[in-house]
């Protein structure tokens, strides 16, 4: 069963995680044999132009000591052979357009959406 995992909600647990909650269960489900796809979209497609690992966060004498390393989570994914897919048109939008992109991801239009999401069985939307 081929599943998309589309992602639009970015850095909703990376201040008290490693990582991208969703993007860990991916590549942990990729791991056990999974066919998977992951789509960027919405403020999620901040994670395609990460060059660097989120800043520790310290909050009332907390802090986090072990911030997500977006990067790695990526690379993760991407060399364990899970296509990742950002939208061009939510890159633009929040002014990313320009900005260099992860090596290995696929970045496509809103039109092409269609096809991407006809080519799986289960779209499982975050």
């Amino acid at each position: 069963m081929k599943v998309l995992q589309v992602i639009d909600q970015a850095f909703r647990t990376t201040t008290e995680e490693q990582d991208d909650t969703i993007l860990w269960l991916t590549q942990s489900m990729r791991g056990a044999g999974g066919d998977l796809r992951v789509l960027l979209s919405g403020h999620a497609s901040y994670y395609v132009t990460q060059t660097r690992r989120q800043p520790a966060l310290q909050v009332a004498g907390w802090q986090q000591t072990e911030p997500a390393t977006l990067t790695r989570d990526l690379s993760g994914l991407i060399e364990s052979g899970v296509p990742v897919y950002a939208v061009s048109e939510d890159l633009a939008e929040r002014g990313l357009s320009k900005s260099p992109v992860y090596p290995g991801v696929e970045v496509i239009s809103r039109r092409q959406l269609v096809d991407l999401y006809e080519s799986v069985d289960q779209i499982w939307h975050w």
